[in-house]
């Protein structure tokens, strides 16, 4: 059975709190595991929420500050113990690369499996699968940083009544659906469109175009929400977004799922920052993450 969804590792910025651990994400999209930002403290936190080193294929770093990635390490050190029998791809920033290389070989191990480096440079797309398109956006921070999107390709929904009322049925279905006609019936005739389902992950920035194009039209956003509204000038001073923001962002995009995560140490009352996102305008589903949380991909509508 396939399954999609967010399992959170960590919500914390900065530094970690007694209930937050370093940032760190992983997305379970059927049979692959994305982990992003992993932060200290990620392979404990991996362990307590039942992720296994197996379950990772790519790794994913936005930017090259500690708590996004100081857990790249011990991770990598982990899925080279375990002998993860697959190979693993890793993304981040390419100005970055002295800093994923101290991560990587940052204490004496074996390395046992094939990790390949995909640095990011520039907008555009990583990787196209037969299950997703994975692209990056630039963002804007103190430090280069690239968000992430997610998508799956478009296919069709056969519709059972239309193929009944063609007398189409058995292997008549699959020849349909792989050569577009059948006799004098039209794929279009017995089916409709499905829209490939959509993830983004948008982690330390301002405000800026690469935002709203990681956001448009997803069916589950995570993006940073570090301060609350009345903090909007440290937000804009140190590269970051409030949570009126975040929600205003997802508002403006038609995302279905927001999930609002990274949340600084000065504040005590998470219920706030959906105050404050409900306040934007933003009226779907939405999720004021924490640790060990689990969050699924919504269903197709």
């Amino acid at each position: 059975m396939s399954v999609r969804e967010l399992v959170v590792l960590g919500t914390a910025s900065q530094v970690p709190t007694r209930h937050r651990n370093h940032n760190g994400y992983l997305l379970r999209w059927d049979g692959e595991g994305i982990l992003f930002d992993p932060g200290e403290g990620t392979q404990r936190q991996m362990l307590r929420a039942g992720v296994a080193a197996h379950d990772l294929h790519r790794i994913c770093v936005t930017h090259f500050h500690g708590d996004h990635s100081l857990g790249l390490a011990g991770v990598i050190q982990r899925i080279n113990l375990d002998r993860v029998p697959h190979g693993i791809s890793a993304h981040y920033p390419r100005s970055g690369q002295k800093f994923f290389d101290r991560l990587r070989y940052a204490t004496a191990y074996r390395e046992t499996v094939a990790l390949t480096e995909a640095p990011v440079d520039a907008d555009g797309v990583l990787s196209a699968t037969k299950a997703y398109t994975l692209e990056a956006r630039k963002l804007s921070h103190p430090v280069e940083s690239y968000g992430y999107r997610l998508v799956e390709p478009d296919g069709r929904r056969m519709l059972g009544d239309r193929l009944a009322a063609h007398g189409i049925k058995g292997p008549d279905v699959g020849r349909i659906q792989r050569e577009g006609v059948l006799g004098d019936v039209l794929l279009d005739d017995v089916s409709e469109e499905r829209r490939g389902q959509r993830f983004a992950f948008v982690m330390d920035t301002r405000l800026c175009d690469g935002v709203y194009a990681l956001a448009e039209g997803c069916d589950l956003l995570v993006i940073e929400s570090t301060f609350l509204d009345e903090d909007v000038r440290l937000a804009v001073d140190h590269g970051h977004l409030t949570a009126g923001q975040a929600a205003t962002v997802a508002r403006d995009a038609g995302v279905r799922h927001l999930v609002l995560t990274h949340f600084s140490q000065r504040y005590s009352d998470p219920e706030e920052f959906e105050r404050q996102a409900r306040a934007a305008g933003f009226e779907g589903e939405l999720t004021v993450a924490h640790d060990l949380q689990r969050v699924p991909v919504p269903k197709r509508r």
